[in-house]
């Protein structure tokens, strides 16, 4: 190998590193923010463990650990609707954490209004508990990893000549299709519920409900914040 070559090569191993170093500094310093506010939060600062909070979510990182703990600084501080409001917010993202839904529950018993709500048939919750199983993340690598094991079993399939062998392989081929399509529904059922934007939580103090969005409908019930 000539001289220029292995001065190329020892460039981009030292771009490696550098992205690499820049990356993990990036991730201490979130670690670091992180650790700060559960700090302040410990020492029942709660208003600035809110302010550290926010300073990691304003950096664009979405995570129902900020969000489940904002919402215990608020609980804390008997702010009970922005303690709902971020404790779903974190339910969004992580659905299926028990300690999230139980603060929620709780946060829910201090507010004025008791709303049950609507029974669900038994096959639409056992849709929900297994779409909530996993991020739609995790859902999408099921599905993409499900599609590899798809074709590589449909090429064994093509190339396959005996007839016990095709039935072996269209069956475990039609099941890891089945999983690219049901995986993939729960992705985007999953994504679309985290970017649901047609659900709010009450802030002022009492709101009355009208029969029409205008100035002209009856009253018909006030609700309360939270």
């Amino acid at each position: 190998m000539s001289l220029s070559k292995i001065e190329m090569v020892m460039k981009k191993i030292l771009f490696v590193i550098l992205i690499l170093a820049i990356s993990s500094a990036y991730s201490f310093a979130q670690i670091n923010e992180f650790e700060s506010a559960n700090k302040a939060y410990t020492q029942e600062k709660y208003n600035e463990a809110i302010v550290l909070y926010n300073k990691i979510l304003e950096k664009g990182i979405v995570s129902s650990d900020v969000y489940f703990n904002i919402g215990n600084c608020y609980y804390r501080l008997s702010n009970f609707p922005m303690a709902i409001l971020y404790y779903e917010k974190a339910k969004k993202i992580d659905p299926a954490d028990g300690d999230i839904d139980m603060n929620l529950k709780i946060a829910n018993t201090k507010i004025i209004d008791k709303i049950e709500p609507i029974p669900q048939l038994f096959f639409i919750k056992w849709w929900i508990i297994i779409t909530n199983l996993f991020h739609f993340d995790i859902w999408a690598l099921i599905s993409v990893f499900a599609t590899a094991i798809f074709f590589i079993l449909l090429f064994f399939y093509l190339i396959n000549k005996t007839y016990n062998g095709k039935k072996v392989l269209f069956w475990l081929s039609f099941t890891s299709f089945l999983i690219i399509i049901l995986s993939s529904i729960f992705a985007y059922t999953q994504y679309s519920n985290i970017n649901n934007k047609d659900e709010a939580i009450v802030f002022t103090p009492t709101l009355t409900v009208k029969s029409s969005p205008d100035e002209k409908g009856i009253d018909k019930f006030v609700i309360h914040e939270g």
